[in-house]
């Protein structure tokens, strides 16, 4: 997690949204819908879906996404039932990798 010395107003803060990814288009496709809930009301413009694996969008590609549209910090939420290795290991070292390419953009993993 990198430390934001001021947090942006909502219009700047991106979210990415990850689940594990499937084989089975199916399933992928309701990551997009929950992504686009999510973007309706919660009030936050810039919201990207990503799969930790087996599909894209990818969180590299979410994350830079998420720059591109203008975002100064990004959050990242691991949609899983419950927390464990993919959250709390496997994400955060994803994330990571994928923020080394924007050193000026904090990123922030929720539980």
């Amino acid at each position: 997690m990198a430390a934001a010395a001021e947090i942006p107003p909502p219009e700047e803060i991106g979210v990415i949204i990850v689940d594990h990814g499937s084989r089975r288009e199916a399933s992928n496709q309701m990551l997009l819908e929950i992504a686009s809930l999510f973007q309706r009301h919660s009030g936050y413009r810039i919201v990207e879906p990503a799969h930790m694996e087996l599909a894209e969008p990818s969180i590299g590609t979410a994350f830079r996404r998420c720059v591109q549209r203008g975002a100064r910090l990004v959050i990242i939420h691991p949609y899983f039932l419950l927390p464990g290795r993919h959250s709390k290991r496997d994400i955060p070292a994803l994330t990571a990798r994928a923020a080394e390419a924007f050193p000026d953009v904090p990123f922030v993993i929720t539980e």
